[in-house]
């Protein structure tokens, strides 16, 4: 039986005078859904949103509903405008489906829309959706199997109880056979008021009727660099399978029995070519992984009712040279299997935490192959290309779930530590008596830190020169480059990268009878873009937000400065150290006749940091931003 929930004018006005004032607001937002047995499920949504000022009335002007014809069926049952004047219009006529807009991904997503058309301050907009099936499709016989769950008999549901815009209620409400066990959990909920939540059997007693009601909703003020909202407000997580080991199963099983791994003997050859040279296993594990990771394009074209979590064959994948993530895990599981390992397909959540209850939260395909220890190692073909690690060290501190014949429970992948993702930056400069600065500045890189110093050979070739001189004429316009050096980009895997410049810079420096005044070139954020802590904005003196940087790091800097005379007083910025194992700071100048030396190094050692860790994180990022602004004052 359907399930409706029915809301008095009454309540209406009060919840409409509840509301915050922004452009629009959502007067209620109701969901039904009703599981079968097979776990189809069929949705129905009842939202009514006013149009607070212009603004709103221009977000309003059409309603749009995203699906994925292979998988789901949608479509509007009712749509109203409620004007302010008191007089209601019909627009359900004005409904149109259209090809959603794509990017990388072509796999025949749509959009349901609806013409709202001219709408004033104070109207309101109500509609009703029909919805059943879901996100992601698998191979499918019987005209309804292309709506059921890829995990049959199974239910799981994401509901986020947060909005953009002011919710003045919503209300969650599913039915389910009651043999299912549906395990549910809220999370994030406490800042804001917790959920409702009533369980109550049905008429005719073999159904569990769950509602979850929440109201006044507000939208969060987010803080820069916070976590999704998923991981830091309120959301429902649904599922009545049992457990991970279930899922993981599950998983193993959909792709072993549709035969995505069997290698070809085309693909054979070319892994009996790739691993002639490999010396140990994880010679054979590296050059397979960056083989896929570079000769496997990123695009993801539709292959028809086989999208979703069925992953493409080898022949397919092969031949094609191109794919998305579980393209790229599925060509690696094979061709690691082709070389004798036991590998299999997983799942991930990029950039999102997977909580504990078995929803369906993963956006991400990868790989695992076990070691002859018995071993597993995570390895991610699409995050890597031209990247010297085997599993992007951004995606540490991330859930991911293995497919194995036996089942696996969730995991974390670990951090990283910062020292594999160094940054070390030397150099030797000499200040003549009218203030030039000569001399060479090297970077070297490794990890995450290689990945995005290198990129400046993203570009061209033609262009590499052009990207390199920028890195230091951004911090030294007047800088005149006489050479730079730099390590083979194609031989990426042979070394880190390393950049050497050798340059002179006119007038870089004060100098009059008695002072020095200068700041040393290397401590001036030399290359930048591999320093994502340096775009914090650190003004704020705390947090009430977890937050996240690219990846953990380490940046050491020394630099041997030949003054051109002996000079006896030193004034430099006075920095207080950092000691923390989230984020540490250190730095110190000293002479030794005529020469200057300056070293300064920071640590940052997460990925995702708690919203206590931001005291020491911005004292670091602060100190080193400091040390780039304050010059260096030298007397006689």
């Amino acid at each position: 039986m359907m399930h409706k929930f029915i809301l008095t004018a009454a309540c209406l006005v009060a919840l409409s005078l509840s509301a915050v004032a922004q452009h629009k607001t959502t007067i209620y937002d109701s969901t039904s859904v009703v599981m079968e047995e097979s776990g189809l499920s069929h949705v129905i949504n009842h939202q009514r949103i006013r149009a607070n000022d212009y603004a709103g009335c221009r977000d309003l002007a059409t309603v749009k509903v995203d699906y994925d014809p292979l998988s789901a069926y949608v479509e509007f049952r009712q749509v109203l405008v409620h004007h302010a004047d008191g007089s209601v219009e019909d627009v359900l006529l004005r409904v149109y489906d259209y090809v959603a807009p794509a990017r990388l991904i072509y796999w025949g997503a749509s959009q349901k829309m609806v013409q709202i058309g001219h709408l004033d301050p104070g109207d309101e907009v109500e509609y009703t959706t029909y919805r059943k099936g879901f996100t992601y499709a698998l191979l499918g016989n019987d005209d309804d199997s292309k709506y059921i769950p890829p995990m049959r008999g199974h239910f799981y549901d994401i509901v986020p109880f947060w909005s953009d815009n002011p919710v003045n209620k919503k209300v969650y409400q599913v039915s389910v056979l009651t043999e299912k066990n549906l395990r549910f959990e809220l999370y994030n909920c406490m800042s804001d008021g917790l959920c409702s939540v009533s369980i109550d059997s049905a008429i005719d007693g073999d159904r569990t009727v769950y509602t979850f009601t929440k109201d006044n909703i507000t939208p969060l003020k987010r803080e820069p660099h916070a976590l999704a909202n998923n991981d830091i407000q309120c959301k429902l997580l649904l599922s009545t399978s049992p457990n991970w080991q279930a899922k993981s199963i599950w998983f193993y099983g959909v792709n072993e029995d549709y035969g995505s791994f069997v290698p070809t003997p085309e693909v054979q050859a070319k892994v009996n070519e790739l691993v002639r040279s490999a010396k140990t296993e994880q010679d054979s594990i590296a050059i397979l992984t960056h083989w896929v990771a570079d000769n496997i394009r990123y695009a993801g074209i539709s292959m028809g009712p086989g999208e979703g979590y069925t992953l493409h064959n080898a022949q397919m994948n092969f031949t094609d040279r191109c794919g998305v993530c579980k393209d790229k895990a599925g060509m690696l599981v094979t061709m690691l299997r082709a070389a004798g390992f036991k590998a299999y397909a997983a799942m991930t959540m990029a950039h999102e935490r997977i909580d504990r209850i078995p929803a369906d939260q993963f956006n991400h395909s990868v790989c695992a192959v076990q070691h002859r220890d018995g071993t597993y190692e995570m390895l991610d073909p699409t995050w890597v290309p031209n990247v010297r690690e085997l599993w992007s060290s951004a995606e540490q501190q991330q859930g991911y779930l293995m497919g194995l014949p036996e089942g696996a429970d969730l995991m974390y992948t670990p951090l990283s530590a910062p020292e594999n993702h160094y940054i070390r930056i030397k150099a030797e400069t000499e200040i003549g008596e009218d203030g030039t600065l000569s001399g060479f500045i090297t970077i070297t890189a490794e990890g995450q830190s290689d990945r995005a110093v290198r990129g400046v050979f993203s570009a061209r070739t033609a262009e590499w020169m052009r990207n390199m001189e920028f890195e230091l004429l951004k911090i030294a316009p007047g800088a005149r480059i006489s050479k730079i050096q730099h390590t083979d980009n194609d031989k990426y895997l042979q070394q880190p990268v390393t950049i050497s410049y050798h340059f002179t810079i006119p007038d870089y420096a004060v100098v009059d009878k008695n002072t020095l005044i200068f700041t040393p070139l290397s401590a001036r954020n030399f290359y930048s873009r591999a320093m994502s802590h340096l775009f914090f904005d650190v003004t704020p003196e705390s947090r009430t937000q977890p937050f996240s940087d690219a990846c953990s790091r380490l940046v050491e800097i020394k630099e041997t400065i030949t003054l051109p005379a002996e000079y006896k007083q030193l004034h430099f910025p006075f920095i207080n150290g950092v000691a923390n194992p989230a984020a540490s700071f250190g730095c110190q100048y000293w002479m030794e006749g005529n020469t200057l030396t300056f070293a300064e190094s920071s640590l940052f050692g997460k990925r995702v940091y708690d919203a206590d860790d931001w005291h020491c994180f911005r004292q670091a990022v602060a100190n080193q931003n400091k040390l780039a602004e304050t010059p260096v004052i030298l007397t006689k």
